[in-house]
């Protein structure tokens, strides 16, 4: 993995990982991508998204490998008895290893326990959102110089990229979904601030009829997200935009999530001083040294 995406992986995937685990936010997220992707529409409409169930990570050891994001099974439309799976696979910057990462998930993860065919992988969608600065599709890279006979042949499962950016505005704000659809707004213009401020404020109404746990749970996981790719003085401006609902329900806003953070830190690390300030004092350093050297004054360090 490159130093691009093992930045952007750190940043990003907490976040997507978060809020798509849910089944209905990613069956949400799947609708939604499908309007804006041949392959995933296609796709879509052989499956039944009702049934979407959740490889958990005590089987999928997706925690351990590090090599993917959410795996699902899902039944299809037929009615036969039969499964097939959906990998979510999240990229902030270009990786040249997401394919080979991809195929080693779906041989070891998209097993059928109960296959009477010989064969027991079960056939796999595998879908690609991405959220980075540029262009980028991993399945051109791999095809390029091949003749055209061998496109769409060369992996061992379905595959689909999203671009998330390509997902209209429009359709994020008719979602009823407003948690996966705050999310796709969120991450879709991580890097552009203005489009931020245009478009987040608008689902103010949405978030008026959320439960207030749920609100401010995902306010405050938009904020801390966020917080990695713009300014205090843009946190700040969506901050603003959303005080009401937060007077309205009495949860702590994003500000005071910061805030708080930043105190917590200050105090931790003024704890730390303090501790090897008084650790000298008893080592026989003098008091005159330590509070010029750790800039505190002889009350603070006798704790008085």
């Amino acid at each position: 993995m490159n130093e691009n995406t093992s930045t952007a992986k750190r940043s990003h995937d907490p976040f997507f990982r978060w809020l798509f685990s849910d089944t209905t936010h990613a069956r949400n997220l799947l609708e939604l991508s499908g309007k804006v992707s041949q392959e995933l529409s296609e796709f879509l409409s052989v499956v039944n998204l009702d049934t979407l169930m959740r490889i958990p990570d005590s089987y999928s050891e997706v925690d351990e490998t590090g090599e993917a994001d959410i795996a699902f099974r899902v039944n299809v439309t037929t009615g036969a008895p039969v499964l097939v799976g959906i990998l979510l696979e999240h990229k902030s910057g270009h990786d040249s290893e997401v394919l080979n990462q991809i195929k080693r998930y779906v041989n070891s993860v998209m097993k059928d326990s109960n296959d009477r065919r010989g064969f027991d992988t079960l056939p796999t969608m595998a879908i690609i959102f991405y959220n980075g600065r540029e262009n980028w599709n991993p399945l051109k890279w791999l095809e390029a110089g091949y003749p055209e006979y061998f496109h769409g042949s060369m992996l061992p499962f379905k595959y689909s990229f999203v671009n998330m950016g390509d997902i209209p505005d429009s359709d994020c704000l008719a979602c009823d979904d407003t948690e996966a659809a705050m999310g796709i707004v969120a991450m879709k213009y991580a890097f552009n601030k203005d489009n931020l401020l245009a478009i987040l404020p608008k689902f103010k109404g949405a978030l008026q009829k959320m439960d207030s746990k749920n609100a401010s749970c995902l306010l405050q996981k938009i904020s801390l997200y966020l917080k990695e790719y713009v300014d205090q003085g843009i946190l700040k401006e969506l901050n603003m935009a959303f005080k009401s609902i937060g007077q309205k329900y009495g949860f702590i806003s994003a500000g005071d999530v910061f805030r708080q953070q930043i105190a917590d830190t200050e105090q931790k690390a003024l704890e730390e001083k303090l501790n090897t300030a008084r650790g000298l004092l008893q080592d026989g350093v003098s008091m005159e040294i330590l509070t010029r050297r750790f800039n505190l004054t002889e009350e603070a360090i006798l704790g008085k």
